[in-house]
C-alpha cells in the first residue's frame, strides 16, 4: 500500500516550509516527524491517495494518538503541523477541501494556581521588628494579601492612591484600568505607620507609597526577593512569592462569601472565567474538609465488608 502523503508530496512539503516560511532546521524535523505520524495512522485506516482522507480520518487518527498517551501539548503541535500540510495541498490542487477543518485537539488542562491556607497568609503577613525595613514590609505584605493586588499595582501605588478615611486604595491593572479596592483594617494600621518612616526615607519629590534603601520607587525584582526571603524568615517552608498572595485572597474571599462576581470585581478581571480558576480551588478545599471532618470519608473507596 503506497504512503500517504508520498515522497513526493512531502518533499515538496518540505522545501516550502524550509524557504517559504523560514523556519529553522528543528521545526522543519517537527512538522515531518509528525507527518510520518499522520502517514502510519492513515496507513492503518486503509487510505490509499490523500484525497481519500476526510474530517473522521483526522479525528480517529487524533483519539489513536490521545490513547497512546501523548499530551495535550504534543496534539495540538500534530494538529498544526497537519493543518500546515492540508493548507498546502490545498494550494498544490492535492485537496479540494481541507480534511482537519474543524478538528479540536484536546485542551490543555490548566494549572491550579498555588496559594497559602490562612494560617499561612496570617503567619506571613505577621512580621515584628521596628526597623524601617520591617515597617515598610509589613505594610506591603497587609497590602497585598487585603486588597489581592498584581505585584506591578502594589509597585505603581503612589501615596496619593491611599484613602485611608474611606478604607480604600486606588491601583491602575491591566490594560491601563483604573479601579478602587477596598483595603482592611490590618492593612490600612500598616500603611500607616509606614506612612510615618516613609518620609525620612524617601526621596523629596518621589511619589512612589513604597520606597527602597535608596528612596526610589521600590522594584518589582525587590518585592518578589523580600516575600521570598520573610516567607523563609517567618518559617514556611514552600516557595512564597507575591502573586501567591493574590491567589490567596481571591480564594479566601470566595471561600467565605461565595461571590464570584464581587471577586472579580476586586481582582479587576475583565472577564469571569478568568475568576472561576478560584471556584476549583474552594471545592478543593471542602473536599480536604469532608476527608478531614466526615466520619465516613475515610471509607470512601475501600473494600465494602462482604463483598
Amino acid at each position: 500500500m503506497p504512503m500517504v502523503p508520498d515522497d513526493a508530496q512531502l518533499a515538496s512539503f518540505s522545501q516550502h516550509i524550509d524557504t517559504a516560511k523560514n523556519l529553522s532546521p528543528l521545526t522543519t524535523k517537527s512538522y515531518l516527524r509528525d507527518l510520518s505520524r499522520l502517514q502510519s495512522l492513515l496507513e492503518d485506516q486503509a487510505i490509499e491517495t490523500l484525497s481519500d482522507i476526510d474530517t473522521q480520518h483526522v479525528r480517529s487518527a487524533l483519539a489513536t494518538l490521545h490513547k497512546n498517551g501523548l499530551s495535550s501539548a504534543s496534539l495540538q503541535r500534530w494538529l498544526s503541523s497537519v493543518r500546515t500540510f492540508f493548507r498546502y495541498a490545498l494550494q498544490k490542487q492535492w485537496l479540494r477541501t481541507n480534511p482537519a477543518e474543524g478538528v479540536k485537539a484536546p485542551s490543555k488542562a490548566k494549572k491550579l494556581p498555588k496559594l497559602m491556607d490562612a494560617d499561612q497568609a496570617t503567619q506571613l503577613v505577621s512580621l515584628t521588628g521596628n526597623d524601617w525595613h520591617s515597617i515598610r514590609d509589613r505594610a506591603l505584605l497587609e497590602l497585598l494579601y487585603s486588597s489581592g493586588l498584581r505585584l506591578a499595582e502594589v509597585a505603581n501605588v503612589d501615596v496619593g492612591d491611599i484613602y485611608t478615611n474611606e478604607g480604600t486604595i486606588r491601583v491602575t491593572g491591566k490594560g491601563n484600568k483604573t479601579r478602587l479596592v477596598p483595603v482592611g483594617s490590618c492593612a490600612l494600621i500598616a500603611i500607616e505607620h509606614w506612612l510615618k518612616v516613609r518620609n525620612e526615607r524617601a526621596l523629596e519629590h518621589e511619589k512612589a507609597l513604597f520606597v527602597s534603601q535608596r528612596g526610589k520607587r521600590i522594584s518589582h525584582r525587590a518585592i518578589q526577593q523580600r516575600v521570598k526571603l520573610i516567607a523563609q524568615k517567618q518559617g514556611i517552608s514552600q516557595p512564597i512569592h507575591p502573586h501567591m498572595l493574590r491567589h490567596s485572597f481571591a480564594s479566601h474571599m470566595l471561600e467565605s462569601s461565595g461571590d464570584l462576581r464581587a471577586v472579580q470585581e476586586l481582582l479587576g478581571h475583565a472577564n469571569l472565567s478568568t475568576t472561576q480558576v478560584y471556584t476549583h480551588l474552594d471545592f478543593q478545599h471542602l473536599a480536604k474538609t469532608y476527608d478531614t471532618a466526615h466520619p465516613r470519608a475515610h471509607s470512601r473507596g475501600k473494600k465494602k465488608p462482604g463483598v
